[in-house]
């Protein structure tokens, strides 16, 4: 769980070699604080208690000299050997992570802004979250969707990009399936989920905005199981104890799209799908030490051949993704101050994407009055394949140096073996104002074949200091490099924690966030940049400041109310650098137009694929968050508004940031009708995203015999007109209007809450919205004018869509 457990207990004399039974009692505390830790739970054969609510307990063991075992979520499950009738139990653990987190039961108190406990079986109840973390993160403050389709997400305004995702320590480079519709993690074997929203320790790095860790749960030593069905995918899990000596236990899952199966034999096309199976084996390998093997295979494919709507219009898409995981992972208590984790992984992504198609450009017309007369056909065809291949150590040493001092340190090496290629033998995409955008924007290069390899590493360390039960100060140094630009940053960041007055508690945080360049990164970009010359270059880390301070207070043990404010600077940020002059002149040498249509020549500077670090930025705003999370009641959830503004400067000006909100509410809630039944309900409203609004029509261009671009005609010589975006001075200066939605889910229990059996049916977007992620421009005939009319319609929003469920536990 990305936190320190080790286990210190005294113990007192034996005071006789007994051989009847024996009544332990003892206490549990925080080693740090000294505060009674409760609901631990304390296992021996197959009896448990749990401590009371002042970190007490008693069991009765067989003899001296059997073992007990104690679990508390947050600590390193640890195995005692009963050498006393009376045991003091000090747990210790690493509070360095400012997360919103998904936690499967309470979680542990976190030092660091920003902590939002979820129960994980939220993510299988929440409406609209289709059983995919992420579509439940995207309910809390600060966080917010790209959009509705995908899972990629923008954190405080930063870009998917500058996202971080840790699995049980190693980097996942692509945490999606089914292009982003579902998630990587099945909730059914995660122990928990913690997404960091800025600010977090020197532990991890390489991104600016925010870290996504996530943890899988151990097996349960009973054989046991559960099997889900969802309108993605279906999936099993099972799980029992791992043969060989000493505790252990295994779990295994597998997930597949059923849909393709009937839909792909019924249309004999092989539709988007996707297949993952990953097993984890553990081995206790003696008195706190334990070895867990992980491994993940996880396919995708396409291959459709479909005919349009209308004549000559077809469309043929291949993709192809697969991503292989093998980690081998070695916890170990040390002494009785001391923990070490060491991680050792190789991890494989390759995508691969083919299209070939043609369409009606709606956005490329004539003015004639007969659409098939104006309207011709689209040609889009391109390739494009990436490759990533990461082989990592990694190693963490956490050391209790004093009582009231925990000292933390450690270091990581990635040897990245990265790769694109590209190839655009189509048209272009007018519509994309950017011209480094990966939607087919005039700045790609027409064929790219580029490989980066290189070592990334970084070492830290980190001091918690908790001078008294209420307070801690957390600071911390980490240090990053890469091989990829020849460069190497140097982070300090800090944390601190102390009560208010009236019940309620401070939390700030602050320090500098560092990004190499890689195309690991760009696997999640919405922009292409080249970096094979990034050391030749001289290409910069990018860089990010956080300040986070917050301010919560707990109501009752399962309501609480929080509000906080952030504060980020963007410098040394990657961005595709304008065309040269001599550039430009190239390209609109190319250009073969008339006199009187030379208004139509797109003579400003576009921009292009090749990188530089000269654009900066600012997000700051302020989150209000409240929740109530006590599963025995009958109504529970969250309701949350984040206020922001994020602003990028480049190109001799500042403009919004594409994913700037400055509004959001999110209200999440369940409600518990009977013991079988339950209702959930999800609203959304918010800001719309800016967005590059057109400015004008002008002829389009078409490429003769000769190889030069003359103005585009219909099939009776008419001119043939398209959207004009303008020059970068007009980047996101319009506004998409708000969006809204509102998901709702019934789930019935056949048997209760206790039952084995839950379905559920669900309607996403129940009032239908046609919610505008994109405005999409469109040419009609004027008959008034001698040029087409210019509007925009809204589109990639997910419409009214019915969706259901089925889980089984056996």
């Amino acid at each position: 769980m990305g936190r320190l457990v080790f286990l210190m207990v005294w113990l007192a004399p034996v005071l006789g070699a007994a051989q009847e039974p024996v009544l332990v009692t003892g206490r549990v505390i925080d080693g740090s604080t000294d505060v009674p830790i409760a609901n631990v739970r304390i296992e021996f054969d197959e009896d448990s208690t749990n401590t009371n609510a002042n970190g007490q307990f008693s069991l009765v063991v067989t003899t001296y000299g059997a073992t007990l075992r104690f679990v508390a979520p947050g600590y390193l499950d640890t195995t005692v050997s009963v050498e006393s009738t009376d045991l003091e139990v000090r747990l210790f653990r690493n509070t360095f992570a400012e997360t919103v987190e998904v936690v499967s039961e309470v979680s542990p108190t976190l030092e660091r802004p920003s902590a939002t406990p979820i129960a994980s079986t939220e993510i299988f109840a929440v409406a609209g979250a289709i059983d995919n973390v992420f579509r439940t993160l995207d309910t809390l403050p600060g966080v917010a969707s790209t959009d509705d389709f995908g899972s990629r997400l923008s954190v405080r305004g930063g870009t998917p990009d500058q996202n971080l995702t840790v699995m049980d320590g190693v980097e996942v480079h692509n945490p999606y399936r089914l292009f982003g519709i579902a998630s990587a993690f099945n909730p059914e074997t995660i122990e928990s989920f913690e997404l960091t929203a800025g600010g977090f320790g020197v532990q991890y790095g390489d991104r600016l905005s925010s870290l996504l860790v996530v943890n899988n749960r151990v097996g349960e030593r009973q054989f046991q199981g559960a099997a889900a069905v969802s309108v993605t995918d279906g999936n099993v899990v099972v799980e029992g104890a791992t043969p060989g000596p000493g505790e252990g236990a295994w779990l295994l899952s597998a997930r597949r799209t059923y849909y393709d199966l009937v839909a792909g034999r019924l249309q004999d096309q092989d539709f988007p799908s996707f297949a993952d199976v990953q097993l984890q084996a553990g081995w206790e390998v003696g008195r706190g030490h334990r070895l867990t093997l992980l491994g993940l295979r996880s396919r995708e494919d396409a291959d459709l051949d479909i005919d349009g709507n209308r004549t000559g219009e077809r469309a043929i898409l291949g993709s192809d993704a697969r991503n292989d995981l093998v980690s081998a992972r070695f916890d170990a208590v040390l002494g009785t101050r001391g923990t070490s984790r060491t991680i050792v992984s190789s991890y494989r992504n390759v995508e691969s994407l083919d299209f070939d198609g043609s369409f009606r450009a709606e956005a490329r017309r004539s003015n004639a009055p007969n659409d098939d007369d104006a309207f011709g056909l689209s040609d889009i065809a391109f390739e494009r394949a990436v490759t990533v291949r990461d082989i990592s150590v990694r190693q963490e040493l956490n050391l209790q140096v004093a009582p009231t001092h925990l000292l933390s340190a450690g270091a990581e090496l990635h040897r990245l073996e990265t790769g694109v290629r590209l190839s655009i033998t189509g048209d272009r995409n007018d519509t994309a104002a950017n011209g480094s955008s990966v939607q087919g924007g005039a700045g790609l290069p027409d064929l790219l074949d580029s490989s980066l390899a290189g070592t990334r590493g970084a070492v830290w360390i980190q001091d918690t200091y908790v001078p008294g039960p209420d307070v801690s100060l957390e600071p911390g140094l980490r240090l990053d490099w890469s091989t990829a630009n020849g460069r190497a940053t140097l982070s300090p960041r800090v944390a601190a924690s102390a009560p208010l007055a009236w019940g309620t508690r401070l939390r700030v945080a602050a320090g500098l966030f560092t990004q190499s360049p890689g195309y690991e990164k760009l696997v999640q970009s919405d922009y292409f940049v080249d970096l094979s010359d990034a050391r030749a270059l001289g290409l910069r880390h990018e860089r990010a400041t956080h300040l986070v301070l917050g301010i919560e207070r707990a109501l009752a043990s399962a309501i609480m109310l929080r509000v906080e404010g952030y504060y980020k600077w963007f410098t040394d940020s990657l961005v595709g650098r304008l065309e040269t002059e001599t550039e430009r002149l190239q390209r609109v040498a190319q250009y073969d137009f008339p006199e009187e249509l030379q208004d139509s020549v797109p003579t400003a500077p576009l921009i292009t694929s090749n990188p530089t670090n000269d654009a900066s930025g600012l997000a700051y705003g302020f989150d209000a968050y409240a929740a109530h999370t006590n599963a025995a009641a009958p109504l529970t959830g969250w309701v949350s508004y984040a206020w922001g503004r994020a602003e990028r400067e480049s190109y001799g000006r500042r403009y919004a940031f594409e994913y700037d909100r400055r509004h959001a509410f999110n209200a999440v809630g369940r409600y518990r009708l009977t013991d079988r039944w339950d209702l959930a309900a999800t609203a959304r409203v918010a800001s719309g995203f800016p967005y590059t609004s057109p400015t004008d029509l002008r002829v389009a261009a078409v490429e003769d015999d000769r190889g030069r671009l003359v103005p585009e005609t219909d099939q009776i010589g008419n001119l043939v007109y398209t959207v004009d975006y303008g020059d970068v001075g007009n980047l996101n200066s319009g506004r998409l209007p708000i969006y809204a939605r509102v998901d709702l889910r019934a789930t019935y229990r056949p048997s209760g809450p206790t039952g084995r059996w839950s379905l559920y049916i669900e309607v996403i977007n129940l009032l239908g919205r046609d919610n505008p992620i994109e405005l999409e421009p469109r040419l009609k005939h004027d008959p008034d004018g001698d040029r087409p009319r210019l509007s925009e319609v809204p589109s990639q929003g997910l419409p009214r869509i019915p969706t259901f469920g089925l889980r089984v536990r056996f």
